[in-house]
């Protein structure tokens, strides 16, 4: 039989109360329902009762000195010189005098005005050499010799006002700081709010992201669209028996939008959403983080179904027992326990998710990752060249384009950028076009832009004649063997306009994206690397300082073949190079290859690069002629597109795939 509430004899048939979906565990499934509670920003105290605060401060302040003035015990009483004392014992004006040792303290029978300054009090010193008969002088105006000296100390009242009453004032004004922040939210005894955690809670103010604004990394999309419709319509999932995972870490290379997924599952989940960093956990007052932790749980299961993100969680999550570990004291060890307790422990609750974010996955706790805790890892890699492109779609949707501007070509010249590099290439865009007072962004902004974000700033030095000769050769050097060399990347620029660090600058990038690479390409890459310092050699028959960060590349490249990808049949298919991120406890790695092999890898790696450059020499001397014309229009026009590049060199520019 349904319920029936009668309401002005009219009867109207009430529904049962729907069963709440989320349920903090240990708690009773008939227990009353309790309206979820809001965590809002703390009030701060208005200015006007710290206005009336400091104004009753200052009285008291003033009351204490005034009082301490009045009962004091040289209060009112005035220093006069010995001769004036003389006149005024001579003119009848003393009272009583205490005296002890040299000083003389009493009291005149009139007011007596010295030095601007009036009184009936006074003290003086008398001279050890005076010979003036006072004794019989005071005898004869009949002064009181008292034996007794003068009050030397304050009464019992101002004894307590003095030695209290600044403590008392100290002490009442933390009190009153200790009240207010107490009433505003404080914890750990109300000092400031210390223990309480500082997440904020996210507020729907009408501008908010959602996945239409991601782009280009939808299989992680994909991942927090389920988590999202789980929070939604939890019942669709509950009848089929699945539960949604407990933790979601996101992780990847910095810029690739992981903060991003994190507030657009904010701006479409329609349930409370806490965000906070993982260093904000931590301070040097020890048990604050789990402290912290503590009050964020407990703020979001009571309002259940929440979702928390921890933004560089692994700024407390790090493997424990490790050489940076003070044991289990240690104050981001005892925070990273309670987010263990609380994500997985007696007192775990159904309906709080948690993301964590992290650039460093590999370095994060085991027990962290297991499953009931971070149940599902998402990995954001950086887009390809269809990602990209989409991502410059989202992010030009509020910038005026030129018809000339392609955004599939901008995409394939931008290999390895990621999301925040595609953002800031259309804004540095936008700001050289109203530099130049376009009134739309062209192909030349674009081109602009990337030069200044990937080879750097020009600078406006003055070369020599034969500086700017020899930097023209070194970059044609690079250019030429880049479009001689089988499966290369299609050289982009040539430029000898300095940027950044470097005197001159050779562009190249691919045409479509590849995620492995084979020994041959690998050996190409350390010929071009190689071109600009054997073309100063075939030209000069000497090498300059211009090649330490070619030396760099191809030393890392040619080490790499030989030690991690087992490119050498005198190593062979053995990773004997150490994981950069296996350190032990004294700072050496665990997996150190013995001496022998490293000299091995040495040895090895000497070959490839020894081969690579003989190559590239000689290359260079059987085209010369093509190196002489490349240097020769660098040197008149100081940059040369890539048409204006394989045009001058007189090769044929084939559409080739690599990837840099």
């Amino acid at each position: 039989m349904s319920d029936v509430r009668r309401d002005g004899g009219s009867a109207q048939k009430v529904a049962p109360p729907e069963p709440k979906p989320w349920r903090v565990e240990g708690q009773r499934a008939d227990a009353p329902k309790q309206s979820p509670k809001r965590s809002l920003p703390p009030v701060p105290p208005s200015w006007s009762k710290w206005r009336r605060f400091i104004w009753v401060a200052l009285i008291l302040l003033f009351v204490n000195r005034l009082l301490y003035t009045s009962f004091a015990p040289t209060a009112g009483r005035i220093g006069v010189s010995y001769t004036f004392f003389n006149e005024q014992v001579d003119a009848g004006n003393v009272q009583e005098i205490a005296p002890k040792g040299n000083t003389i303290r009493g009291d005149f029978k009139k007011e007596v005005t010295y030095e601007k300054k009036s009184s009936l009090k006074f003290s003086t010193e008398r001279p050890t050499f005076a010979d003036d008969q006072l004794d019989a002088r005071l005898r004869a105006q009949k002064v009181i010799n008292n034996p007794h000296p003068l009050q030397e100390s304050p009464g019992l009242l101002a004894t307590l006002l003095f030695s209290f009453g600044p403590t008392l004032l100290i002490v009442g004004l933390f009190v009153f700081i200790g009240r207010k922040a107490a009433a505003a939210g404080g914890g750990l005894g109300g000092l400031g709010g210390i223990g309480k955690s500082k997440a904020q809670r996210y507020e729907d103010d009408g501008l908010r992201t959602t996945f239409a604004d991601v782009a280009g990394i939808e299989d992680a999309e994909e991942e927090l669209v389920e988590i999202v419709d789980f929070l939604k319509n939890p019942q669709k999932y509950r009848n089929l028996g699945a539960a949604i995972p407990k933790g979601v870490l996101l992780s990847g290379p910095p810029g690739t939008g992981k903060t991003l997924l994190a507030r657009a599952v904010a701006g479409e989940a329609n349930v409370p959403f806490f965000h906070v960093s993982a260093s904000e956990f931590i301070e040097m007052i020890v048990g604050v983080g789990a402290s912290r932790v503590r009050d964020l749980f407990k703020t979001a299961k009571d309002s259940a179904p929440a979702i928390i993100f921890i933004d560089e969680i692994d700024a407390i999550g790090r493997s424990r027992g490790g050489s940076s570990s003070m044991g289990g004291h240690d104050e981001r060890e005892q925070t990273l326990n309670q987010i263990l307790t609380e994500m997985d422990g007696f007192t775990g609750s159904e309906g709080v998710i948690v993301l964590g974010a992290t650039n460093r996955p590999e370095i994060l706790d085991a027990a962290l990752l297991r499953p009931g805790r971070f149940d599902r890892r998402v990995v954001v890699s950086p887009p390809d060249q269809v990602g990209r492109e989409a991502i410059l779609r989202v992010h030009t949707k509020s910038v005026p384009l030129a018809p000339d501007v392609s955004l599939t070509t901008i995409a394939s010249t931008t290999p390895g950028m990621v999301g925040a590099d595609l953002k800031n290439l259309v804004n540095e865009a936008a700001l050289l076009a109203a530099r130049r007072g376009n009134t739309t962004v062209q192909r030349a902004d674009f081109s602009d832009a990337l030069e200044k974000i990937i080879l750097g700033t020009e600078r406006r030095i003055v070369m020599s004649k034969e500086e700017k000769e020899r930097t023209a050769f070194h970059e044609s050097g690079h250019a030429l063997l880049g479009m001689l060399q089988p499966g290369a990347d299609p050289v982009r620029k040539i430029s000898i306009v300095p940027r950044g660090m470097a005197l001159g600058v050779t562009l190249q990038s691919p045409e479509s994206d590849r995620y492995s690479y084979d020994a041959e390409y690998l050996r190409g890459r350390i010929i071009g690397a190689l071109g600009g310092r054997a073309a100063e050699f075939v030209v000069y028959g000497n090498v300059t300082t211009g090649a330490e960060s070619d030396l760099d590349t191809v030393t890392r490249i040619a080490r790499q073949m030989v030690g991690r990808w087992g490119m050498s049949d005198l190593i062979g298919p053995l990773t004997v190079l150490p994981n950069p991120n296996s350190v032990g406890m004294f700072g050496e790695s665990p997996d150190a290859p013995s001496a022998k092999t490293r000299e091995l890898v040495d040895s090895e790696t000497r070959r490839i690069v020894d081969e690579c450059y003989t190559e590239a020499l000689r290359k260079l001397r059987d085209h010369r002629v093509q190196l002489d014309a490349l240097t020769a229009a660098l040197l008149e026009r100081e940059t040369l597109d890539e048409k204006d590049a394989y045009a001058v060199a007189g090769i044929e520019h084939v559409t080739r795939a690599g990837i840099v």
